[in-house]
């Protein structure tokens, strides 16, 4: 069974962090229902934190999310991003020049960690779309 959400940023007000978590929620909590088996929340964490890090990412660097999508195919969860910068994601050196600790910088290594695939892709009208698939078991 395969359960879709999809958000669109025209005229639905900015998108948070917790409107990608839910949609996750609301899509496994789906598949649940049509087999009959409840969704763990402890295997759904990594989905969620994969999704709070890619929206997270859009709205700090990436000039706000512009799209998103939410699908549940069997045992896994692929969450799409999309935001308006052409950047690629990139991993910063946990310190500065001086020696100092960065804040920030270590979500994509959460992401390429937990995701069994990522797929960074450019837009026809600008910007990029970052796909994410996570095993939810």
């Amino acid at each position: 069974m395969h359960w879709h959400w999809h958000w669109h940023g025209h005229g639905h007000g900015p998108c948070r962090p917790s409107d990608v978590r839910s949609a996750i929620r609301s899509a496994v909590a789906g598949r649940g229902r049509t087999t009959g088996s409840p969704y763990d929340e402890e295997a759904l964490s990594d989905a969620l934190l994969v999704a709070s890090e890619l929206t997270t990412n859009a709205i700090l660097h990436g000039g706000g999310i512009t799209d998103f999508d939410v699908d549940v195919d069997g045992p896994a969860v692929r969450v799409s991003v999309s935001d308006r910068s052409d950047r690629l994601p990139v991993v910063n050196d946990p310190l500065d020049e001086q020696g100092r600790r960065r804040t920030g910088g270590r979500g994509w290594p959460i992401v390429c960690r937990l995701a069994c695939d990522v797929r960074v892709s450019g837009l026809p009208c600008g910007g990029k779309r970052i796909t994410a698939v996570v095993p939810v078991p």
